[in-house]
């Protein structure tokens, strides 16, 4: 479904990118591990189009679709979360939403996935009046996905979904993101949350300085000494 092959992103003369190469196949949860700094929400904001590559390629559905805007990649159906949210704060919740249907024309489409987003989030419904800056940090982050979730994505990007939540609300999170995969939605996650991360997923890659230095299925990576030091905390005492 996405391949990138070779990618490379500056910023300014700085290398950020050094020829990353990953794939992610049609229904996988596949999570992209790294230190701060690593180049994973670089590598996102590539693929969605915001950060112009400076080399390589990155092909969706068959697609090459690096050098298309934004707005364009997102109707071939690739949506992103981004890290830190990014709602509009003055906005209520259902204009949020609304926002995040601007590339649907078929308004019988955006009303089923208004329906299927408050199914997801009954909180959104509750609060669809409210301003979004009113909201909780758990219920800002199931605004973004929500609004991800407006333009029918076929491929979901997801930027630390966990960051900055109560321990109790990553868990509902990630049981929010099997959900939507299971819903027929392929999901690319970076997330610091490695040990969480790596028990959702099928797949996983971890980049370390803007390379790919590991990568397999998550299971194996779970017990990877490597990983284990460097991402779940764990030492040899």
């Amino acid at each position: 479904m996405l391949k990138l092959e070779g990618v490379r992103a500056f910023y300014g003369p700085i290398e950020a990118l050094k020829g990353v190469s990953l794939s992610v196949k049609e229904g996988e949860v596949v999570t992209l591990l790294g230190a701060n700094g690593a180049g994973k929400s670089t590598t996102l904001m590539a693929i969605s189009g915001v950060n112009k590559i400076g080399g390589g390629s990155i092909t969706y559905d068959g697609r090459r679709i690096d050098g298309l805007p934004p707005h364009e990649i997102v109707k071939q159906g690739l949506s992103q979360v981004p890290e830190g949210r990014r709602i509009f704060s003055r906005l209520t919740v259902r204009e949020n939403l609304d926002m995040g249907a601007f590339t649907i024309r078929d308004k019988a489409l955006a009303e089923k996935n208004l329906s299927e987003v408050y199914d997801l989030f009954p909180v959104l419904k509750e609060r669809q009046s409210q301003q979004g800056g009113t909201l909780s940090g758990g219920e800002q982050q199931m605004l973004a996905i929500g609004r991800a979730l407006m333009s029918s994505p076929k491929l979901l990007l997801l930027d630390e979904p966990s960051l900055g939540l109560a321990p109790i609300v990553v868990t509902k999170i990630f049981k929010i993101i099997k959900d939507i995969n299971r819903r027929g939605v392929t999901v690319l996650l970076v997330e610091q949350n490695a040990r969480a991360a790596l028990n959702l997923a099928d797949r996983a890659y971890v980049l370390e300085t803007g390379r790919i230095t590991l990568e397999g299925p998550a299971k194996e990576l779970l017990e990877n000494e490597k990983v284990r030091k460097a991402y779940l905390g764990e030492s040899d005492g």
